[in-house]
This record gives C-alpha cells, structure tokens and sequence, in this order.
C-alpha cells in the first residue's frame, strides 16, 4: 500500500508529464486569430474559432 506522500508525488508527476506532453504535441493558439471583445454583440460574425460562432 503507498503511502500518502507517494501517492501525492505519482500525482503531481502524472500532471506535470501531462502538461508537458499536451504543450509538445498541440499546435500553438494563435490569440490574434480570435475577435476582440470589444465586438462582443456589435452584429459582425465572428471569424475566430468559438463554440458561440453562430452556425
């Protein structure tokens, strides 16, 4: 049986080696691809990838 302190570092190195692995394999976020929020409501669509981009 592990004990607490062991369970708790396998935790926080699964998460760390998680994060690591999604930052090396995802493609890089390009914010300026997203509108500004400023637009938010004016009537103009959206050209950014959003859930809220009407279909």
């Amino acid at each position: 049986m592990l004990t607490t302190p062991a369970r708790r570092s396998i935790f926080w190195l699964l998460l760390i080696a998680f994060a690591a692995w999604d930052y090396a394999t995802s493609a890089p976020v390009n914010l300026r691809l997203e509108p500004p929020m400023i637009t938010a409501g004016s009537g103009t669509h959206a050209s950014g990838g959003h859930c809220a981009m009407p279909k």
